[in-house]
């Protein structure tokens, strides 16, 4: 289950790289990033308030861990993402995307003490080449002639915020619920992107509220954020971060599927081949042995 559940999640933020991309001109990143998690809290705390109420004690004593996991896993982890595809292209976007769960092994090795085996370097090496494959659509020229912009080092550092998220997601202890530790983090995550959303609208031009920009609100809030999150959080306690984080290579295939099926971009056999490398490097990194 808690592979399902790793891949099931990446499959749903697959859709908010899509929209990273696609609505990029039509709202602001920080706003964008506080509207979602607006209506991720909202939606969620009726659902954890009880279990917040109950373990208010286990919270406040791990204060600490759970402020940091509430900066790096929601307020700052997706803002960035969408600040880099302002900057930056899609191309690159993947391929620093790609450092996130490389970040994850070597931090769970470092403070979870997860070993590294060759079979698992192995595997993310060839995992890695997948999804370079499908980034570059198989062009070695591509890879050899990207320019590096300012959007990069935002992606590079969410890849780190994020593998720290994962570890701190790990050590959340027992006597903390799962919906009172994402209640927590939910709301704590959301308070400073409010006033920063606020402050955004002085330096940005106007937006307005379209129905499109509706439903990417509604679905980075209740799908990409309350759903995914709580589906990798409950992957991560199950198989480890380590393990967990492989499955965000499946991300650039499955967006390849989403717009395919969305924006009538074709599948080509490098997408396939990168499929089937990012499938078997998956598979032989998480192999015990």
């Amino acid at each position: 289950m808690g592979f399902f559940f790793a891949l099931l999640a990446v499959t749903i933020w697959s859709g908010n790289f899509l929209i990273a991309s696609g609505f990029v001109d039509d709202i602001p990143p920080v706003t964008l990033a506080a509207l979602r998690w607006l209506t991720a809290t909202a939606v969620f705390l009726p659902f954890a308030k009880r279990d917040m109420q109950r373990d208010m004690q286990a919270l406040l004593d791990n204060r600490y861990e759970l402020l940091a996991a509430s900066i790096t896993g929601v307020t700052l982890f997706n803002t960035m993402v969408y600040i880099s595809a302002r900057t930056t292209d899609t191309v690159n976007m993947a391929l620093f995307a790609a450092t996130a769960p490389v970040f994850v092994v070597i931090l769970a090795r470092i403070f979870l003490k997860e070993r590294i085996s060759p079979l698992r370097w192995t595997g993310l090496a060839i995992a890695i080449f997948g999804m370079l494959a499908i980034a570059t659509r198989g062009s070695l020229d591509t890879l050899l002639h990207m320019t590096f912009r300012l959007g990069d080092i935002w992606m590079f550092a969410a890849g780190f915020l994020w593998a720290v998220y994962s570890i701190l997601v790990k050590r959340k202890p027992a006597t903390i619920s799962q919906n009172a530790y994402l209640g927590a983090t939910f709301l704590l995550g959301t308070i400073p992107l409010v006033p920063a959303a606020l402050m955004e609208q002085c330096f940005v031009s106007s937006w307005t509220l379209t129905p499109a920009v509706i439903g990417v609100i509604l679905y980075t809030g209740v799908l990409a954020s309350l759903a995914a999150f709580f589906l990798f959080n409950t992957a991560i306690m199950h198989i480890g971060p380590g393990n967990a984080a492989l499955f965000q290579y499946f991300i650039p295939v499955f967006s390849g599927i989403g717009a395919w099926v969305l924006l009538d971009q074709p599948i080509t056999p490098v997408h396939a081949a990168g499929f089937v490398l990012i499938f078997s490097g998956v598979v032989m990194a998480t192999r015990t042995r």
